[in-house]
């Protein structure tokens, strides 16, 4: 007998964080409490590439403003740097609007009408982000949160021989934050979509690249809803748009050119929908998030029935 693997009655509802649940950037705390002039340090992130170059040096866009905040941390202006105290300004992050009661409220709903729980239907909220992951887990939302994808440092990395010598791994108070652990571009936010898709993050036996039948898998593509703002997230956009999944590109209300921006990606057709960033009852973002995770999970049970009608074959009746 054949069994499944999963069961494919998971509804993911992926997110951007920066601009699309916070009206703004994780680092404005950050900076704000170290005394940091944010617009000259993304002034030397942007021209970090040339300065490189002209050493001959070939560098990664993505990963220079990471490597631009352990420069501070280790050169002083960001001295005590932790992941503890990122946790902590995590708490500072302002909402927007509704948010992140919605995100409770939006698997509450999904998972109390009655058709859906006859069908085991279930609401999941993921975080895809390019800004910092112990900042999003010390926020208001992580306790919504089923997974975060964002970049993570590392405090105390291993010395040489640490297998041999039986270092244990450091967290304390006084250990800065010193190397990337881990980093997200738009590659790696597709990657995160098929390790959902996968069911990856749940069962540490199954790798993104291990071949699974699309039946198999535990959150089927058409079974995800993306909101974001961003080029960034044109990616991820478009592998769900032509896969059966559902795109909404949100902007910020106070913001005529992030408007334009987010328009234009649904001119443009990246997105199916856009709408403010404002996750109130009767708000447009609001309205079409709801509307449509009822029409998936409502397309999850008529699969399911036809599965039934397709495996089961009706006992002959009585003639009368």
């Amino acid at each position: 007998m054949t069994v499944p693997l999963f069961t494919g009655n998971v509804i993911a509802v992926i997110w951007d964080f920066d601009q699309t649940l916070i009206p703004g950037y994780q680092q404005v705390p950050l900076f704000r409490e170290y005394g940091i002039d944010s617009v000259r340090f993304w002034e030397e992130v942007e021209a970090l590439g040339s300065f490189y170059a002209k050493a001959g040096l070939a560098v990664s866009q993505e990963t220079l403003y990471l490597n631009h905040l352990l420069t501070y941390v280790e050169a002083g202006p960001l001295a005590g740097l932790n992941n503890a105290k990122l946790g902590d300004l995590g708490g500072e992050l302002p909402f927007y609007a509704g948010m992140p009661d919605f995100l409770a409220y939006a698997k509450k709903e999904i998972e109390s009408i009655p058709e859906f729980v006859n069908h085991e239907i279930t609401v999941e909220h993921y975080i895809v982000s390019t800004g910092l992951r112990q900042m999003i887990l010390g926020s208001r939302a992580a306790s919504h949160i089923k997974d975060v994808w964002a970049n993570e440092f590392i405090e105390a990395p291993a010395p040489p021989g640490y297998l041999e010598q039986g270092v244990q791994t450091q967290i304390a108070a006084e250990v800065e934050i010193s190397q990337i652990g881990y980093f997200v571009d738009n590659t790696i936010k597709t990657r995160a979509i098929w390790e959902i898709n996968k069911g990856v993050n749940v069962d540490d036996r199954i790798g993104v690249n291990d071949h699974i039948d699309h039946a198999d898998r535990r959150v089927p593509l058409q079974n995800m809803l993306y909101v974001a703002d961003g080029p960034s997230d044109i990616p991820v956009f478009s592998i769900l748009n032509h896969n059966g999944g559902r795109t909404l590109g949100v902007y910020n209300p106070d913001q005529d050119s992030h408007f334009r921006a987010v328009k234009a990606l649904r001119d443009q057709k990246r997105v199916q929908h856009f709408a403010e960033a404002n996750y109130e009852p009767r708000s447009g973002a609001h309205r079409w998030i709801m509307t449509t995770l009822e029409e998936m999970a409502t397309n999850i049970v008529r699969a399911h029935q036809r599965a039934l009608d397709d495996r089961v074959t009706r006992s002959s009746k009585h003639i009368n």
